[in-house]
């Protein structure tokens, strides 16, 4: 994702506020990826993006298996 550029562009995508990775000390095997957006209609629009089919190709190459999980903000 980072050598690819696919990390850069996604940070610069209208209405990402951050996008970061992180690593548990105790799993190897797995990457968390924090992700923020300024609204749920930009989420959306980089859902919608060819920048999608990058990244699910990538996954694929790597043999990479996603979980989801949402967090929302309450006011």
């Amino acid at each position: 994702m980072v050598s690819s550029g696919v990390v850069d562009r996604v940070r610069s995508e209208k209405g990402n506020l951050k996008y970061e990775y992180f690593f548990p000390m105790d799993d190897s095997e797995t990457v968390l990826l924090i992700d923020r957006w300024e609204s749920q209609e930009a989420l959306d629009e980089h859902h919608k993006s060819p920048m999608m089919k990058e990244i699910a190709d990538l996954r694929g190459k790597y043999h990479l298996h996603m979980r989801v999980e949402q967090f929302v903000e309450r006011k």
